[in-house]
């Protein structure tokens, strides 16, 4: 026997096997209403592969039957295993691309039900705190003109715009009596409003589809320097999307009447907010806020900026 025969002999074998323990693997990820034609396939790649071995043994064996009858068996099962692939192969790419369809519509849905959610929370802490109505859509206008200069995805504004709605759902566990209190905290009162990064931590964290979205409500509140809360991050232990939302936020607490103060002159909220890099801002993020030339006009020419629309999935 030759040795070239020795090992076209092994290699048929080795592949009708492997055909054959594939097949299996393979019939379970084939859709049901297609198993039947995919058996189909199946059985005339074994033939295929059969029929290659059977010639490789004649030849081996010395029969003496037409070779070319052999190899014309050989090919004409490779052909109609060929066709058939090519057209079930057809009907399994429309049907992926169907299921793929319908899949992405449901997410589609799933995203705009959390949006809805998420932007109902956030009017239900503006109806708690009426004072600040309207804050929540001036800052995430600003927030994500800020993020332009940082070359964030759809989908990452899309998140940080979920951030930024969420950033104070965390007040919606301290109490009226504190929230809405007109005068100075006591120190256990502001111990407590500083605990409301922690409650939205703990109210969003179980919520797998807004994880990327906590930088802001858990970090908002941390500073520069260190000195912020719940956790006192510094530089850029703070999330880059937390950094671009403290200065705007400020800004907009700042420029708006509040019960607690009135509204500030826009040169000094500016002049403030410079004060503060290196401390409470990161510098880079100031920067980019004074490019955007707001410190000659109020902060209302953001306040009618459509927010950015839910990207596909």
């Amino acid at each position: 026997m030759e040795a070239f025969h020795v090992i076209a002999i092994s290699v048929g074998v080795a592949f009708l096997a492997a055909a054959i323990c594939q097949s299996r693997n393979a019939r379970k990820m084939i859709p049901k209403s297609v198993r039947d034609k995919w058996l189909v396939i199946d059985y005339f790649m074994r033939f295929f592969l059969l029929g290659y071995v059977l010639y490789l043994f004649a030849k081996i064996l010395d029969i003496r039957m037409p070779a070319e009858y052999l190899v014309s068996i050989v090919f004409l099962g490779g052909a109609v295993y060929v066709f058939i692939v090519i057209k079930v192969s057809q009907q399994v790419i429309r049907q992926i691309s169907e299921s793929q369809q319908k899949v992405s519509q449901a997410n589609k849905e799933l995203e705009e039900a959390y949006e809805s959610t998420v932007e109902g929370w956030g009017r239900a802490l503006e109806l708690r705190d009426y004072e600040t109505k309207g804050h929540t859509n001036r800052v995430c206008a600003l927030t994500l003109e800020l993020a332009k200069a940082y070359n964030l995805t759809d989908k990452q504004r899309w998140f940080m715009k979920i951030g930024v709605l969420l950033h104070d759902i965390g007040k919606m566990a301290v109490p009226d009596s504190i929230l809405l209190n007109d005068g100075l905290l006591t120190p256990e009162e502001r111990e407590l409003m500083e605990r409301h990064p922690l409650y939205a931590k703990e109210l969003l964290e179980g919520i797998s589809f807004l994880q990327p979205a906590l930088a802001i409500p858990y970090c908002h509140h941390e500073r520069w320097d260190g000195t912020g809360y719940p956790q006192g991050l510094k530089g850029e232990e703070i999330p880059l999307w937390a950094r671009i939302f403290a200065v705007a936020d400020v800004w907009d607490a700042l420029i708006s009447e509040r019960r607690y103060h009135l509204a500030w002159d826009a040169k000094k909220v500016c002049e403030h907010i410079v004060k503060g890099s290196g401390s409470h801002f990161d510098p880079e993020v100031v920067t980019r806020f004074l490019e955007l030339d707001l410190c000659e006009v109020h902060g209302e020419v953001l306040a009618g900026e459509e927010l950015p629309p839910r990207p596909e999935p």
